[in-house]
């Protein structure tokens, strides 16, 4: 087991076993016997460990949950786990050690004479590793356990999780404080003439060092670790995602760089934006119109606010400013510990397993706000994302680099 510190004097705490219990009364709530989480960020939220691989939680009506995970890590699991070795269990295609046969072996004591409620996990995600329950995995589960009733119940953890504690919050200022040593590492570099002869692919890597080096884990993103972009392909419509490509960065082109750092499953996400050489009055307009229009959006956000009527503040200054045309209609995306990104509050809204674009901003929220500005004609765009924590009367922004768009 890693060594554990205590609570009192870690800034980083989180009470999983608290967690645990949490899940296990709304269980006790809605009369399910035995939960099966399958989903990256329950995985998460509950075991405090890293889980690359398919894997799996079984929590009890009482007691200690039990890790499922592909035999060659279980070990490395466990160590990081505030679980024990006999609560984190390996898998493999071997008899009796299948996945199947034995969460067969987990679930079954719990329902009486093999009948009861199993709660587990699916829906549909916009990223790939969500780690909803596949229909090959429910066919055979529900053939082991034929007098089992299976309900979907992933809200519990949904739920619980949404308000964040104050050990997840102070993980996600040291991750933010990390993507700022990132981003000093790539001004330092590109600065008078730096970024000559320089790829996309190098920027990413010049700021993952100096990430690693302040004690980052993880270039995070799903969508590529460090997500870096200049000239045209800053401006690739609603371009959200830019894994960094080999191209050479040029002059008079614009820069976009977005770090991401990872910290005790605290995640940093923070997008900066330069111009390489001295940018034209048009270039600054753009520039103008972003600055200004983030500026707008962090001064918006507070509790009592919705996606939807943040949206509608902010179009109508891209409206009376004229640059609607280049802004994707959003502005943040959920997030929280590793795993749980993309769906912002429950997916309670018109459409199944979206957010609500009415969901209503409570005090210790947290999304990332997230822009992007595009105009492809230009060959321009930028992009912002900042996690930020909701609170009454406004936001704390993580990322403490200046908002600008610099002219280097």
């Amino acid at each position: 087991m890693a060594e554990k510190i205590n609570p009192q004097a870690d800034p980083y705490f989180i009470d999983f076993p608290r967690r645990v219990r949490d899940v296990q009364a709304e269980m006790d709530r809605r009369s399910i016997d035995v939960y099966l989480g399958s989903r990256l960020r329950t995985l998460s939220w509950v075991l405090d460990a890293f889980c690359p691989w398919r894997s799996y939680l079984v929590i009890p009506p009482e007691g200690l949950p039990t890790a499922v995970t592909f035999v060659i890590d279980a070990a490395r699991v466990a160590d990081d786990s505030w679980l024990d070795q006999e609560h984190v269990l390996g898998y493999g295609p071997m008899g009796g050690q299948d996945q199947v046969t034995v969460l067969h072996n987990l679930l079954g004591p719990h329902l009486r004479d093999g009948k009861g409620v199993v709660g587990f996990e699916t829906g549909m995600g916009t990223y790939l590793p969500e780690g909803h329950l596949t229909q090959y995995e429910h066919e055979c589960l529900t053939a082991a356990l034929p007098e089992a009733q299976f309900v979907n119940a992933h809200e519990i953890v949904d739920r619980l999780a949404l308000i964040k504690d104050a050990g997840t919050i102070n993980r996600f200022r040291e991750a933010s404080r990390i993507v700022d040593v990132g981003h000093q590492a790539v001004y330092e570099a590109i600065q008078d003439g730096g970024y000559r002869g320089m790829t996309e692919t190098e920027i990413a890597g010049l700021a993952a060092y100096a990430m690693r080096k302040a004690g980052s884990e993880w270039e995070w993103s799903f969508t590529g670790g460090n997500e870096i972009a200049s000239g045209y392909r800053t401006g690739l419509a609603a371009g959200a995602c830019t894994p960094a490509s080999r191209r050479a960065l040029q002059a008079g082109e614009p820069l976009m760089v977005d770090l991401h750092t990872m910290f005790k499953l605290g995640l940093g996400d923070h997008a900066h934006n330069y111009f390489l050489g001295p940018a034209t009055p048009r270039q600054r307009w753009h520039a103008r119109n972003f600055v200004d229009l983030v500026e707008l959006c962090l001064g918006t956000y507070r509790a009592g606010v919705s996606p939807s009527s943040l949206a509608d503040e902010l179009l109508d200054f891209c409206e009376e400013r004229e640059f609607a045309e280049y802004m994707v209609p959003g502005f943040e995306h959920g997030i929280g510990m590793m795993g749980d990104e993309w769906r912002i509050g429950l997916n309670d809204g018109p459409f199944a397993y979206w957010t609500n674009p009415d969901h209503v901003y409570q005090a210790g929220e947290m999304v990332i706000c997230a822009m992007q500005y595009a105009c492809s004609e230009e060959e321009i765009g930028f992009r912002y994302e900042n996690p930020i924590l909701i609170t009454e009367d406004g936001c704390e922004a993580m990322s403490k680099f200046p908002l600008a768009i610099e002219e280097i």
